[in-house]
């Protein structure tokens, strides 16, 4: 059974994940962060498994760009919680 999603990415998120994707300078970590957030911007998808790992990572480095730390935020927060 799909998860439903109660959260939908921002135009401020996708703007930010736009930005990563365009910058040939950002992580591998980043880069799926902001797929996963621009994936979910006008669909009922939620952060997969993998998503919410790299976007995890890119919160926890302290060299993370803040366009980076935007779409990471967004991915975490569409991750269904665990029951």
């Amino acid at each position: 059974m799909a998860a439903k999603k109660s959260e939908s990415t921002s135009s401020k998120a996708a703007a930010a994940a736009s930005k990563i994707m365009k910058d040939p300078k950002a992580s591998k970590a980043a880069r799926t962060a902001a797929a996963s957030t621009l994936t979910q911007s006008k669909s009922s998808e939620v952060t997969s498994a993998k998503a919410a790992s790299a976007a995890s990572k890119v919160m926890k480095d302290p060299k993370a760009s803040k366009a980076a730390r935007t779409a990471a935020a967004s991915a975490l927060t569409q991750r269904p919680g665990k029951k």
